[in-house]
């Protein structure tokens, strides 16, 4: 019955009926968000664009468009699902990301949108390890951008956040590639260096653990450059 079913999926990738998840899961993030939205799939659909925007797309005005798509999707699936840890957790990636293209103070109001929904994911999925680590990133930015203190942001939270994701997922390679970033600007190099060893020693899952392998071994060699 497994070989049935696995030349099933072999032949619905071939004939480009693939459904949403398997389109993510081969980096075809445009279309898998094309076809989550069609399904009423709007957590992956939200994915998907973020990926699409964060992976593939070619410029900030693009990316911001992306986003922006993303944002919407999670939004439905929030009002479809108000229980969903995954719709909130999606939203905030979102409205993280758009952050990135606003103007100062604009981003700073989507400060705690991000938290609230990250907690909220928490809320519902005390083991939650990718929100886990988001929140650790959303306390690592705002405490270096000094604004921390308005927000309820904290430093001294980031490495334990991490360190119970890793828990609860050694094997996910965003995890440790976000962990060696945040290290890196922790000041801990050596440190970050073998988290990004550990995360070039994974096997990928799918594309996106390609695209974050390719990131991670850059930033090896950066490191290893600058710890000369």
């Amino acid at each position: 019955m497994r070989r049935f079913l696995t030349i099933g999926l072999v032949i619905l990738l071939t004939l480009g009926l693939a459904g949403p998840a398997e389109l993510l899961a081969k980096g075809e993030f445009a279309a898998a968000y094309e076809s989550a939205a069609k399904a009423g799939d709007w957590v992956l659909a939200a994915r998907a664009a973020s990926y699409y925007a964060m992976y593939q797309a070619k410029d900030d005005r693009s990316r911001s468009a992306w986003f922006q798509k993303a944002e919407k999707a999670a939004k439905r699936a929030i009002q479809e699902d108000p229980e969903n840890p995954e719709a909130y957790f999606e939203l905030a990636r979102a409205l993280g990301r758009l952050a990135q293209y606003r103007g100062i103070l604009q981003s700073l109001s989507l400060a705690a949108g991000v938290r609230d929904n990250l907690k909220k994911a928490l809320k519902l999925r005390p083991d939650y390890a990718s929100a886990m680590v988001a929140l650790a990133l959303w306390h690592l930015e705002l405490s270096q951008k000094g604004v921390g203190w308005l927000y309820g942001a904290n430093a001294g939270q980031v490495i334990p956040l991490f360190e119970r994701a890793i828990e609860l997922e050694p094997d996910r390679i965003i995890h440790r590639y976000e962990y060696a970033r945040a290290l890196y600007r922790l000041g801990k190099k050596r440190e970050a260096l073998k988290q990004l060893e550990v995360a070039l020693s994974l096997w990928p899952q799918d594309a996106r653990d390609t695209y974050v392998l390719e990131e991670a071994q850059a930033f090896v060699e950066k490191l290893l450059k600058e710890l000369k």
